[in-house]
């Protein structure tokens, strides 16, 4: 380590408050080394950026008017950083039920919205049995196998299937939505059925949607890159463990904290699961046909999405998804 970088060297280990662990895993960070309060306390603290980002997403859905099913994924996804929160912060098996089992809920709550939209409402029931029976089947199987791998591959079962489908619903029932429409826009306006004026909106209708097809990409590329990211470094945490502890001892506070690859599996991970449901948000009132009365707010790349009523923000969206300033 760089002598001119001042460091200190990590304390030694200390008892838990919450007495022994019960929990069926222990993550690579060491236990009890900063406070007897806090197991892990790296894993512990970096879950508030998914309560922080749980409270914006459900103040923008009560502020703007989103669907209900929204308001409740973000409920959901409170439930998920509270849940490992308490989880890191005692490691009992209790906490850790509520950490992962509420992962499989939220993702349950997305594919229900997903899957159930434009559907009868005897489809929608039969839709929501199914993933309760699912989630309740999931739940027991999990507490009598006692195995997390078991978990991270159902999570990642549900998250794949709710994506793609989003990603269906986006390619293959809005753009040739689009598509046909500025077909029937193109005919009318070569057989002279439409005003000048109407020649102009429906462009301007048209140049509109292609830019929220573009933007709608770009977020779904930088969620997707960041959830992945957060992903190869948890496995490069799980994989070179007792390589990680060591370098961490040898550069000592605060810096060893950067080498905690859970804790930013954590912060990469709810950025991601944060653009998942915004998109998830903006989605679903292009399909219903409202694309003028939300507009996306994004300002930079490397701030935080938000579906806002049109009235409401500082401009629309281009075709990057950054908002442009009135003049």
């Amino acid at each position: 380590m760089p002598s001119w970088l001042p460091s200190i060297p990590y304390p030694p280990l200390k008892g838990s408050y919450w007495g022994p662990v019960t929990s069926t895993i222990d993550w690579c960070e060491e236990n009890n080394y900063a406070t007897v309060y806090s197991a892990e306390i790296v894993n512990t603290l970096t879950n508030l950026l998914f309560m922080y980002l749980a409270f914006l997403g459900i103040q923008s859905c009560r502020r703007h008017g989103h669907d209900t099913i929204f308001l409740v994924s973000f409920i959901g996804y409170l439930l998920v950083g509270t849940g490992s929160f308490l989880f890191h912060m005692t490691l009992k098996y209790p906490m850790q039920l509520v950490d992962e089992l509420s992962m499989i809920y939220t993702t349950c709550l997305m594919c229900y919205a997903t899957f159930s939209y434009s559907q009868s409402r005897q489809f929608a029931l039969l839709l929501a049995l199914g993933l309760v029976s699912l989630a309740v089947f999931i739940t027991l199987y999990y507490h009598y196998l006692q195995d997390p791998a078991f978990h991270q591959n159902a999570y990642g079962v549900l998250t794949a299937v709710v994506l793609l489908r989003s990603m269906y619903v986006m390619e293959f029932s809005l753009r040739p939505s689009l598509k046909k429409r500025e077909e029937v826009h193109r005919t009318q306006q070569q057989n002279g059925s439409v005003t000048a004026k109407q020649k102009k909106m429906q462009t301007s209708d048209d140049r509109r949607d292609e830019k929220i097809l573009t933007s709608m990409w770009i977020m779904i590329s930088c969620g997707l890159s960041i959830f992945m990211g957060g992903f190869a470094i948890w496995t490069l945490d799980n994989e070179y463990c007792s390589d990680l502890r060591r370098w961490r001892r040898q550069i000592g506070l605060p810096w060893g904290v950067l080498l905690e690859g859970h804790g930013w599996w954590h912060l990469m991970t709810g950025t991601g699961a944060y653009f998942y449901i915004t998109w998830g948000v903006w989605l679903r009132h292009c399909l219903n046909g409202r694309q003028n009365e939300y507009a996306l707010k994004w300002p930079r790349l490397l701030s935080l999405p938000e579906i806002v009523r049109a009235g409401k923000t500082n401009g629309a969206a281009n075709a990057n998804g950054v908002a442009k300033k009135k003049r």
